[in-house]
């Protein structure tokens, strides 16, 4: 990870546009958590992968994710994202649209490096989906009507395609067994649908070090995420049901009704129902590692799967 975190360094730089790093490494020094480029690494070496090309895959990795988060926090209007104010409240809209660009820019040439013609459909066709789950979630915002299985093709796009991406490369570049490389997917896959249902449950009961955004940001922008459509589905009266249009498809809200929310949520079994949900996926994630013998790597994938689910406790 030093030499992935040297080489972002290195590609984030601009000559002619000082804003390009400057955007840059506001949100790549805020920290954050790393784990797809640990996913790829990882997985990689599991493989057997002793060459070099593992460290551009996984800057490659970064970079896209990092031009998703720019662009997203101009779509959602964040303020916060990794404890600190956002790009786009710092600088602009348009400075964080366009960093964003360069960074995806910057990963396709990492890609080509990396010469691998699979890697590259891989990871573009990730990008691909991605944008296309940021897609969804727009049209489905402000909508009760959208059912559970639009809630999770919506965030198999937005969070999991990356992951099961940066997992599958890893495979891929180590030039593994296709049984292999297919664990390594549906590991990544589940973890990255275990990931954001997670993230998802937080921003109704976690704290913001965890969720690295304000908690409750969801329910103020009238996002459709799986606990407000159970608790929704489940709502016992008119009044409940009332409530969930108001808040959510007008988004007619005061001060006491993300509380309120967290009451409905709580009787009706919806948070308790979400976690279940995410720890599934978890276990999901988990047993995908069974082709892999014992070893510290494996081992360390595992652990990756414990601290996401450990991110509710």
């Amino acid at each position: 990870m030093g030499r992935v975190n040297h080489l972002i360094a290195t590609r984030m730089a601009s000559e002619h546009a000082p804003r390009i790093p400057e955007i840059t490494r506001h949100l790549v020094e805020a920290g954050g958590k790393r784990l797809r480029p640990i996913l790829t690494l990882a997985a990689a070496r599991l493989c057997g992968y002793e060459g070099e090309h593992h460290v551009l895959l996984a800057a490659t990795v970064e970079f896209i994710h990092t031009a998703t988060l720019l662009h997203d926090d101009v779509v959602d209007e964040s303020a916060q994202r990794r404890g600190r104010p956002t790009a786009n409240l710092l600088w602009d809209n348009k400075s964080s649209v366009l960093v964003g660009d360069f960074l995806f820019s910057r990963s396709f040439q990492l890609m080509v490096e990396a010469d691998s013609l699979r890697v590259l459909a891989i990871l573009a066709d990730a990008s691909a989906v991605i944008a296309e789950g940021e897609v969804m979630q727009l049209a489905t915002a402000n909508d009760l009507s959208t059912g559970e299985d639009a809630y999770l093709r919506m965030i198999h796009g937005k969070t999991a395609a990356l992951f099961a991406a940066a997992s599958e490369v890893g495979g891929v570049i180590a030039e593994a067994e296709e049984s292999r490389i297919e664990a390594l997917r549906a590991y990544g896959q589940a973890l990255g649908m275990a990931f954001q249902i997670v993230d998802d449950l937080l921003d109704y009961g976690g704290s913001s070090a965890a969720l690295g955004k304000n908690v409750g940001d969801d329910f103020r922008e009238g996002k459709v995420t799986l606990p407000v459509l159970l608790a929704a589905a489940a709502a016992p009266d008119d009044a409940a049901r009332d409530f969930w249009v108001r808040v959510i498809e007008r988004r007619e809200q005061g001060e006491d009704d993300l509380p309120h929310a967290l009451e409905l949520m709580r009787a009706s079994g919806a948070l308790a129902e979400t976690e279940a949900r995410a720890r599934a996926y978890a276990e999901e994630a988990r047993a995908a590692l069974a082709p892999f013998p014992a070893s510290p790597l494996r081992e360390a994938l595992a652990d990756v799967v414990d601290f996401v689910v450990s991110r509710l406790n």
